[in-house]
């Protein structure tokens, strides 16, 4: 099987960095069947963001804070897209975080992977990974 490389991987001769989340575990109201409407589950979230990098491919960049995306800002839009209320899909969830991401105008691409880890007893985790690109 021939392996593709991978997006998200810091690329300086395209003049992208990544910026990500792992592992962000918040409790979400989420899924179809009576018993995940009736309260929050536990989920485990983590964003990939190819990000331009206005330094590359071979300088440092001002050590300016607003030149770069923000992983607390991002942090901080996870768990407020989470808190926004119930919704039926895992893939809902990650398509609203990952075009959240994209509201900064930095970031390229957004992939977003959401976990339910106590979806089955015998399954460590289940769920699903997105990926959304800044159109145009």
């Amino acid at each position: 099987m021939i392996q593709a490389p991978d997006i998200y991987a810091p690329d300086a001769v395209r003049g992208t960095r990544v910026v990500f989340l792992r592992g962000l575990e918040l409790m979400a109201r989420l899924g179809i069947y009576a018993h995940e409407k009736a309260g929050p589950q536990r989920i485990i979230l983590s964003v990939e963001l190819l990000v331009e990098d206005d330094a590359a491919p071979a300088a440092i960049g001002p050590d300016d804070f607003r030149r770069v995306v923000d992983y607390e800002r991002l942090v901080l839009t996870a768990r407020a897209t989470v808190a926004e209320g119930h919704v039926l899909l895992v893939e809902t969830l990650a398509e609203k975080v990952a075009l959240a991401a994209l509201a900064d105008p930095r970031v390229e691409r957004a992939r977003v992977t959401v976990e339910k880890p106590d979806a089955f007893p015998d399954v460590m985790t289940v769920g699903v990974v997105v990926e959304r690109v800044r159109a145009g």
